[in-house]
């Protein structure tokens, strides 16, 4: 799960990405990454449930870290919340920030797209998981790649 050259996204994206991580997460005691997989699979959710898995995002002390797991090749997109999650959301809380994500990417506006899911999912988790004065940032913000 190291860095692999791509031209999906260039560092000037890279950075504009994780610098909306790091505004959502002023929002939010939530982690959230995002991984981009260029390899093909018939099941994304469960590829993107082992990422999840690899990154070790279900350590997070109130288990509320969020994946946005991208397959340029596939031209899919799957969003992963922990149990924390789960356990405290609406059933469909995931679909307007996915259907949003989706619309941009039809247009190919990949950066502006998981920029604004970005942005929404920090606001949508505000509610459950609200910043604490000494929230730390249990996960790294980087984007990873497989």
């Amino acid at each position: 799960m190291g860095k692999k050259k791509n031209k999906f996204l260039s560092s000037k994206d890279e950075n504009k990405i994780i610098e909306a991580i790091q505004k959502a997460e002023k929002n939010t005691s939530g982690e959230i990454r995002i991984h981009i997989e260029f390899e093909s699979s018939s099941d994304h959710f469960q590829k993107a449930l082992e990422v999840f898995e690899t990154l070790e995002m279900h350590k997070t002390k109130d288990r509320n870290g969020v994946l946005f797991h991208v397959s340029p090749s596939d031209h899919f997109f799957t969003i992963i919340g922990d149990k924390g999650i789960h356990n405290v959301t609406p059933d469909d809380f995931w679909d307007e920030i996915k259907e949003e994500v989706i619309s941009y990417f039809q247009k190919e506006d990949y950066v502006k797209g998981l920029c604004q899911g970005v942005k929404k999912t920090g606001k949508a988790l505000k509610k459950y998981f609200p910043y604490q004065e000494d929230d730390v940032n249990e996960l790294p913000d980087e984007i990873s790649y497989s």
